[in-house]
C-alpha cells in the first residue's frame, strides 16, 4: 500500500511525460474501428488496428469499438473511446459525467462483479507464471463496501489551457492537464477543496506552472482527508518560495472551506517529474493532519504516504496482526514502516516492534504515532532496510515475524535474502504489485520460505490495482 495514484499510468499521470520517446500527439485525428482482445495490468483494452496495438481506455475484451487516435509511438497508438460497438455483457452506465475525457478510472464502467473477477485473474496469473507458487490458496478478493468517495488522498497537477484553470492529471505523452471535475471516487471535501482552489487561482491571477516553459508558480495541489474528523490538510507545490500570493490563497481557501485546518507550500524547482521538493512550510493552521484507521490514531505530515481508503486499510491492518499471531513474548520486524499503520497495530500485541522505513519525515511521524496511542514498545529507525538488517544481524531474536509493506516496484532480491536469513517464524507481504509481489515470493521460496495463502484486498474500486496480503512461514522438511 505504497505511494501510487491508482490511475493507468499508459494514459494519465500526475507527473509530466518523460522526455525520451513520448508518444506523438495526431493533429489530424481519425477515428478507427477496433476489436479488444484483452486487459493490460492497467485496465486498459488492447486491441489492434494496422499492424499496431491500439490502446483504448474504458473498452473491455471481446467489444467492438470506435476510437480516436490521440497519439501514435512506434508500436501502439492510444484512442479515446467514442462509441461501443459491441457491447461486454458486464458493461454499465458510468456514474461519472466526464469518465471517458478524463479516463483516470478505466473500469468504471464495468459491473463489481466484473472489476473483482479481472482482479482475481490478474494475481492468480502473476503467481502461475513460477513453478513455486502454483497451486497457493488465493481467496476472493475483499469488495470494497464503498466503492465511491473512498479517496481521502490526491495529488494532482494545475495548468492552464485557453485562460481557463485545470486541476488533474497529465494525458500521457503530453503536458495537457485533464481536469478531473467532481471526482466520484474522491472524498467529497477534496472536490470541494478542488473547486475552490480553481476559482481562486483564476480570481487571483496566480501563474500557474508551464512544464514546456519551466515558468510560472503554482505546479501541484495535495490534498490529505480524515474522514474520521472531516477535516483536511492542503499543500500548494510550488516552483518557487511565495510567501505573499500563497499566503492569500491560503487564508481565502480557509476561510471558504473551514474544514482545511492546515495549508501548506512546497517547494519543488526541479525539472524532473517528482511531485514533492524537499523543503515544506507551514503557511497556515497545524503542521500535521491527525487521522484514525480502525483504533489507531496517526499524525500525518504533509509529503508522507498514506493509504487513500481508510475502510480497506483498517482491514488490512486487522488481517495482518490476526496473521501474525503475536504475544508479549514475540518480536515484530516492519520493513517500509511509514508512518507506522502496521507497525503500530502489531505492538499491541508484541514485546517490541521495530520499524524501518527509509523516508526520515516518516519516520518522524510514526515516532510520534506511537506516543500518540500510548505505545512505548515501539522503536523506528531511518534509512536503508537492507544496510540496516546488516547492522542488526546477530542481534534480532530467532522466530521474529517480519512484515514488508514495499512500494510498487517491490524488494531487492538481497533484502529478501536477508529476510530469509534471520529465520523468522513467519512473514507477511502486503502488496500492491501482483507481478512483483510473485517475483519476490520465489525469490523468498528459493530461500527456504513458502508461500501459504494469500488475500486480495479491494483498495482501488473502478481501477485495475489491489492489494494482496500474504502469509509465508518456512518449508516444512
Amino acid at each position: 500500500m505504497r505511494p501510487h495514484y491508482p490511475l493507468p499510468k499508459e494514459t494519465l499521470m500526475a507527473t509530466p511525460p518523460r522526455k525520451n520517446r513520448p508518444a506523438r500527439s495526431r493533429k489530424n485525428q481519425e477515428t478507427v474501428e477496433a476489436e479488444i482482445a484483452r486487459l493490460n495490468d492497467d485496465g486498459i483494452g488492447i486491441g489492434r488496428h494496422e499492424g499496431k496495438e491500439i490502446w483504448v481506455a474504458g473498452a473491455f475484451p471481446g467489444e467492438k469499438v470506435a476510437a480516436t487516435i490521440e497519439a501514435e509511438g512506434q508500436r501502439r497508438r492510444i484512442g479515446q473511446l467514442r462509441k461501443v460497438l459491441q457491447k461486454h455483457p458486464q458493461r454499465i452506465v458510468s456514474p461519472c459525467g466526464c469518465s471517458n475525457s478524463c479516463q483516470g478510472c478505466p473500469m468504471i464502467t464495468l459491473s463489481p462483479e466484473g472489476q473483482l473477477q479481472f482482479k482475481q485473474t490478474r494475481i492468480r496469473s502473476a503467481l502461475s507464471r513460477y513453478p513455486s507458487l502454483r497451486g497457493i490458496e488465493i481467496a476472493p478478493v475483499l469488495a470494497a463496501k464503498h466503492p465511491f468517495g473512498y479517496r481521502t488522498n490526491a495529488k494532482l497537477v494545475m495548468g492552464r489551457k485557453r485562460g481557463e484553470i485545470r486541476i488533474g492529471l497529465y494525458r500521457r505523452g503530453t503536458h495537457d492537464v485533464v481536469d478531473v471535475g467532481d471526482c466520484p471516487l474522491h472524498h467529497p471535501l477534496i472536490n470541494k477543496i478542488v473547486a475552490v482552489v480553481r476559482d481562486e487561482v483564476a480570481k487571483q491571477e496566480i501563474f500557474v506552472y508551464d512544464p514546456v516553459k519551466q515558468r510560472g508558480l503554482l505546479r501541484y495541489l495535495t490534498v490529505k482527508v480524515s474522514p474520521e474528523l472531516n477535516k483536511a490538510m492542503v499543500t500548494f507545490v510550488t516552483a518557487e518560495r511565495d510567501f505573499r500570493r500563497l499566503t492569500r490563497l491560503a487564508k481565502a481557501l480557509s476561510k471558504k472551506i473551514p474544514e482545511v485546518i492546515s495549508v501548506q507550500q512546497n517547494v519543488n524547482s526541479s525539472s524532473g517529474n517528482v511531485v514533492f521538493g524537499r523543503e515544506t512550510l507551514k503557511m497556515l493552521g497545524v503542521p500535521d493532519l491527525l487521522d484514525q484507521v480502525g483504533e489507531t490514531r496517526l499524525r500525518i505530515a504533509p509529503t508522507s504516504f498514506f493509504q487513500v481508503n481508510h475502510e480497506q486499510a483498517a482491514r488490512i491492518y486487522a488481517l495482518v496482526r490476526q496473521w501474525a499471531d503475536l504475544s508479549r513474548d514475540d518480536f515484530a520486524l516492519d520493513l517500509y514502516c511509514g508512518i507506522g499503520g502496521i507497525a503500530l497495530n502489531l505492538a499491541r500485541d508484541a514485546g517490541e516492534v521495530f520499524g524501518i522505513e527509509v523516508v526520515e519525515e516518516a519516520v518522524r511521524n510514526a515516532r510520534e504515532n506511537a506516543r500518540l496511542n500510548g505505545l512505548r514498545n515501539c522503536r523506528f529507525n531511518a534509512g536503508d532496510a537492507r544496510e540496516i538488517l546488516d547492522d542488526l544481524q546477530g542481534d534480532l531474536p530467532p522466530g521474529a515475524v517480519i512484515t514488508l509493506n514495499p512500494p510498487r516496484g517491490g524488494c531487492d532480491p538481497e533484502l529478501l535474502e536477508a529476510v530469509a536469513s534471520l529465520a523468522p517464524r513467519r512473514v507477511i507481504y502486503v502488496s500492491c504489485d501482483p507481478d512483483t509481489l510473485a517475483r519476490d515470493l520465489d525469490i523468498l521460496a528459493q530461500n527456504g520460505l513458502q508461500t501459504v495463502e494469500a488475500q486480495p484486498v479491494d483498495m482501488f474500486p473502478q481501477t485495475s490495482h489491489v492489494e494482496t496480503v500474504v502469509r509465508i512461514e518456512p518449508k516444512q522438511s
